[in-house]
């Protein structure tokens, strides 16, 4: 890849997406950026408490902000909330910025990955996690595919060989 083209890297929680955005940003010498943490660094708080203090819809219009602000940068990767696609205006602006990279995993491979993490808001309810997901991928997985230049599937790979799969992909284009 002669110039740097950004890279955004969408999917549900669990695919993997931050983990292989740090991958991707050593081997490809690139910024790396994630949006939660981004959120987090604004807010001084974390992505549960802003969900707690502004309910989901305040926690969507500052991810909507970050991702406008940050995918104006030239050269970078970034990794989304699961729950960015919803919103056009991102889907836009992601579609537009770079090549998308959906990560794609079971419903089995999340509950495995989520299933001591006390940081996601959306599962920290009285509801199964399981039907919780399988609501979200119901909603949220026809928007990934809409925009996605590439789908790769996390399941049975190592974060660094789904980052070596990814370079392979983009040294191609």
């Amino acid at each position: 890849m002669a110039e740097k083209r950004n890279i955004f890297l969408i999917g549900p929680m669990g695919a993997g997406k931050s983990t292989i955005g740090r991958q991707l940003s050593q081997q490809l010498n690139m910024e790396f950026f994630d949006s939660d943490q981004e959120i987090e660094k604004r807010t001084g708080a974390t992505i549960s408490w802003v969900f707690d203090i502004e309910g989901e819809n305040g926690f969507r219009e500052r991810e909507m902000k970050v991702i406008n602000e940050i995918t104006q940068k030239q050269g970078i990767i970034l990794a989304t909330g699961g729950g960015s696609v919803q919103f056009k205006e991102n889907r836009n602006i992601l579609s537009a910025r770079g090549i998308v990279i959906y990560l794609a995993t079971t419903i089995e491979k999340q509950l495995s990955r989520t299933k001591r993490d006390k940081k996601r808001p959306l599962l920290q309810t009285n509801i199964s996690n399981r039907i919780i997901l399988e609501n979200l991928a119901i909603e949220r997985n026809p928007l990934y595919e809409e925009i996605s230049d590439f789908k790769i599937h996390t399941d049975t790979q190592s974060a660094k060989s789904v980052a070596y799969n990814i370079i392979r992909l983009l040294e191609k284009i």
